[in-house]
C-alpha cells in the first residue's frame, strides 16, 4: 500500500547507517563529550553564522519542546502559541505536565502575527487582576506550521521585535526545518532564524535521521543549568555521539538541505498535478505536506489503497486529508499516488 501518512516512516538516510556502522566499536565519552557530537555542533553554528551560539542534541521533538520551555520558564509563567501549534494540541499536556499553561492566540495561515501577540499583551496587561493568572513568559511558533505554512524574513522580524519589547524570549519548533528552509522562494534561512530566535531547534527526527533534535541557543544566550535539565526531562542520551554521528552526516556536504529538496520537489509535483485536475487545497503551503479537500467518499476509496493523514472535516461533505513527501519518498509512489487521484 502507498503511505503518504507522515515524513517519519522510515529508519535514516543510509549515510547514517553507514557511519554509525563505521564507528560502532570506537570507545567514546558518553552523553555528549565526543568528537563526533563536538563535530556537528561546530558545523551547525557554522551553518547558523552563529559562532557564539550553544548547540545541545536531545532525543525528540516532543522532549525538546517541554525541555527548552522547563528550561526558560518560572513556574509562575507560561508560554504563548497559536491555537494550533504543536505544543497546543499534540504533545499530550506536555507543557502543562511541566507546569506551565499554554497560552493560546487564534492562528492566521497556521501563524502567529506579531499584531496578535501585541493585541494579547496590551489586553493582559489592562487586566487589573493579571497578577492573578499565568504570566506570559515566552513565545513558541514553529517553521513550518502545523499546516505546512511559513514565516516569511519580515514576519519572524516583527514577531522578534515585539518579543523584545516585552522581554519575551522566543522558541522556533524546527521539527520540519529542512523541508521550510529548502522551500521554494522562501527568504528565512538558518541565518535569519538565528538572528531572530533567542532558542530553536533544528528537527532530525522528520528529516533523515533516526532521532534525535539539535537545540540552538544563540546570541551567547547560555540557559542556566541546561544540561542537567535536558537530563531531568528525559531528553538526554547515554550514547550521546549516536546523535552527534547522525548531525554530523547530515551537515556534512549540505546533506540536510539536498534531502529536504528532495521532498520539496515531489510536494511540488503532487500540488501542480492535483491542481491540474481540480483538487483544492485548504492551505497553500509551500512545504512537503499538501492539505487538500476531499469528497468523503473519494477519501473512502483512496484510504484502501493508500495511506494518508485525516486532518479535520471541510463541511458535511468534504474532509482535509494530509499528503506528506519525505527525505525518502519515491517518485514512482508519487506517480502511482496520482494515478489514483
Amino acid at each position: 500500500m502507498l503511505n503518504f501518512e507522515c515524513d517519519y516512516l522510515e529508519g535514516a538516510h543510509p549515510r547514517i547507517l553507514e557511519k554509525l556502522m563505521e564507528t560502532n566499536m570506537e570507545k567514546t565519552s558518553g552523553y555528549g563529550q565526543d568528537p563526533y557530537t563536538e563535530s556537528a555542533a561546530q558545523k551547525i553554528l557554522a551553518a547558523c553564522e552563529c559562532p557564539a551560539g550553544e548547540v545541545r542534541f536531545l532525543v525528540g521533538g516532543t522532549q525538546a519542546n517541554a525541555t527548552v520551555i522547563n528550561s526558560i520558564l518560572h513556574t509562575s509563567e507560561g508560554v504563548i502559541a497559536a491555537d494550533t501549534g504543536h505544543i497546543s494540541t499534540h504533545e499530550a499536556g506536555a507543557i502543562e505536565a511541566g507546569g506551565h499553561k499554554v497560552l493560546t492566540i487564534p492562528q492566521v495561515d497556521g501563524k502567529l502575527t506579531a499584531a496578535g501577540i501585541t493585541a494579547y499583551m496590551q489586553a493582559f496587561l489592562a487586566d487589573a487582576s493579571h497578577t492573578h493568572m499565568p504570566q506570559p513568559g515566552m513565545v513558541y511558533v514553529s517553521h513550518p506550521t502545523e499546516y505546512g505554512t511559513l514565516y516569511s524574513k519580515a514576519e519572524l522580524e516583527a514577531i522578534h521585535d515585539v518579543c523584545h519589547e516585552y522581554d519575551l524570549p522566543l522558541f522556533l519548533d524546527g521539527a520540519r526545518l529542512g523541508y521550510g528552509l529548502a522551500a521554494v522562494d522562501t527568504d528565512v534561512t538558518l541565518p535569519v532564524i538565528a538572528k531572530n530566535c533567542d532558542v530553536f531547534y533544528i528537527g532530525g527526527t522528520k528529516v533523515g535521521a533516526m532521532f534525535g533534535e539539535a537545540v540552538v541557543v544563540t546570541k551567547a544566550n547560555r540557559i542556566k543549568h541546561f544540561f542537567t535539565t535536558i537530563k531531568q526531562n528525559g531528553a538526554l542520551l547515554a550514547k550521546g555521539r549516536m546523535l552527534g554521528i547522525q548531525f554530523d552526516v547530515l551537515f556534512t556536504n549540505d546533506l540536510y538541505m539536498d534531502i529536504s529538496a528532495h521532498a520539496i520537489r515531489l510536494a511540488e509535483k503532487l500540488k501542480a498535478n492535483l491542481r491540474e485536475k481540480g483538487y483544492q487545497f485548504f492551505f497553500e503551503s509551500p512545504t512537503n505536506q499538501q492539505f487538500v479537500i476531499l469528497e468523503n467518499s473519494a477519501m473512502q476509496a483512496l484510504s484502501e489503497k493508500a495511506k494518508f493523514s485525516v486532518w479535520e472535516p471541510f463541511d458535511d461533505t468534504h474532509t482535509v486529508v494530509r499528503f506528506a513527501t519525505s527525505w525518502a519518498t519515491e517518485e514512482q509512489d508519487l506517480d502511482d499516488l496520482l494515478a489514483l487521484l
